[in-house]
């Protein structure tokens, strides 16, 4: 039953999210197919953008902290209705400068603005590096999914082979309105699990009510609602609370999918009424954490205390085989939804930014085509890390927010700082990432600033740098500022983006 059900789920989402693909407007164009032709509507804008909430990484991630930590799990009530605030300022101004540079990718931001098409490429490659890390930690996830709700009849290698493949023709035919038809379906699905869960787990663990869950909790693991956790020697005090929050909020939007994800909306005020609402979705993250609780006071051991399989192990113990199937053919859409458009996204950035530099000529439709090609070795890429290489989904995209808040100066200075200069960035990206990777300087805070988020103080620096070198470097023409929002006159093309654009 549990493979039918999961079956049943993958199947009907994948026909049904192509087919509305197709029948919408074919991908005929890069534009279209990586941006959606810049107007997708306020419902299916919603999802795309909701769907930053509802991942594997949201789910098993959390719970699965709860489970092994407790409190240090609230990060997510802090990191989303902190990153909707931000976004509610910074995604419109993408959005217009999307507009007015007809610009497909965060790259083309970054070639544009700065009128150096060498910082689109240094961008490019490092935004598709930190996608496919992304697309990895979906791929993890599917892996566990198969294994601890199929009984083991297929392996996690098979399985994540295979997922990877669902990812490549989800989004092959018809980018990234398949997504957003898959992401909508994984939303309303997620919400009628979390919900049943949430309503039956008291009586599973004994508890008279979900308020009784939490007490007792704390009675038989004293410390778990209170920080540092579970683990009183741990590093997850309310300093690490407040530092990764605004970490991630910082960084959230400046990931490559979601700063792409900004140009789809047919408008600005669509993005501001998602921005303003979408916050409630963190409130689902009070009954994800109660099911990682209940997983800890059932006496729940995943498989090598993985602590990311909590949740599903939970499930597989306390509830009948169609609840099992259930839970497992949402996971894999919780992966599949987010992780097309990181592919695609990834594709998006290759063809644009890292080729058409050096082939200026290169037609729509060989555009169209190298991205997809393009697509399928990423998949593979991350595929073999999936295979080779497994970790916790929490510490892993921690580490690739640290990681990609590098460019959150470049970003934000764009939008903000007339005088912000190409040099300044890369100077600003220099010193950053040797703050954040050299190990001196990973001592030197673990020592000066206990308990901070080394990618905030990275962050912190990497703008330093990008503001002092700025003020010494020439200042960007006016039609640059133009792209950025920073002056007042008409909106000019500006000098940096790769020739034909979309």
């Amino acid at each position: 039953m549990k493979l039918a059900i999961v079956l049943a789920i993958l199947l009907a989402t994948v026909a049904g999210a192509i087919a509305y693909g197709r029948r919408t407007r074919r991908a005929a164009t890069l534009a279209e197919w990586a941006v959606g032709g810049r107007s997708l509507g306020t419902l299916l804008f919603w999802f795309m953008n909701a769907g930053e909430v509802y991942t594997t990484f949201a789910v098993l991630g959390i719970s699965g902290y709860a489970w092994a930590l407790g409190a240090p799990a609230y990060l997510a009530f802090c990191s989303v209705s902190m990153s909707y605030a931000v976004g509610y300022w910074l995604m419109p101004k993408i959005w217009r400068a999307g507009r007015i540079g007809r610009l497909l990718t965060q790259s083309d931001f970054f070639a544009a603005r700065y009128e150096a098409p060498w910082l689109g490429v240094l961008t490019g490659v490092v935004g598709i590096a930190s996608l496919v890390v992304y697309v990895q930690i979906q791929l993890v996830s599917l892996g566990l999914i198969v294994q601890l709700t199929l009984d083991g009849a297929v392996s996690s290698e098979a399985a994540t082979i295979g997922a990877g493949l669902l990812m490549i023709a989800f989004v092959f035919v018809a980018g990234v309105r398949s997504a957003a038809f898959a992401a909508g379906v994984k939303d309303v699905l997620m919400v009628l699990v979390v919900v049943l869960l949430s309503v039956t787990v008291a009586s599973k663990v004994g508890a008279a009510s979900l308020l009784d869950l939490f007490a007792l909790a704390e009675a038989k693991h004293p410390g778990i609602g209170s920080f540092p956790g579970l683990d009183a020697s741990s590093p997850t005090t309310a300093i690490w609370l407040m530092t990764s929050a605004i970490n991630i909020a910082l960084g959230n939007w400046v990931f490559p999918h979601l700063f792409q994800m900004s140009y789809t909306a047919h408008s600005a005020t669509a993005i501001r009424r998602n921005a303003i609402w979408q916050p409630i979705y963190s409130l689902a993250y009070f009954f994800i954490i109660l099911l990682g609780f209940a997983a800890l006071i059932a006496g729940t051991q995943p498989p090598g205390g993985n602590l990311n399989a909590a949740l599903l192990q939970f499930v597989s113990d306390r509830y009948p085989a169609w609840t099992v199937g259930l839970l497992a053919g949402t996971g894999f859409l919780l992966a599949l939804a987010p992780g097309s458009l990181l592919l695609l996204t990834a594709g998006s950035i290759f063809t644009r930014n890292v080729v058409r530099p050096f082939r200026p000529a290169l037609g729509e439709g060989a555009a169209l085509a190298l991205s997809r090609g393009s697509l399928v070795c990423f998949a593979a890429i991350a595929v073999w890390l999936s295979i080779s290489q497994k970790g916790s989904l929490v510490k892993i995209l921690l580490d690739a927010y640290s990681a990609i808040g590098m460019l959150a100066p470049g970003v934000f200075l764009g939008f903000l700082w007339k005088r912000t200069s190409a040099l300044g960035v890369l100077a600003g990206l220099i010193a950053g990432f040797a703050a954040l990777l050299a190990p001196p300087a990973a001592k030197f805070w673990a020592t000066a600033l206990p308990q901070w988020e080394a990618g905030l103080i990275a962050m912190a620096i990497n703008a330093a740098v990008v503001v002092a070198v700025s003020l010494v470097t020439q200042r960007p023409r006016a039609a640059a500022l133009a792209l950025g929002q920073l002056d007042d006159g008409a909106p000019r093309a500006p000098r940096g983006l790769p020739a034909r654009v979309a």
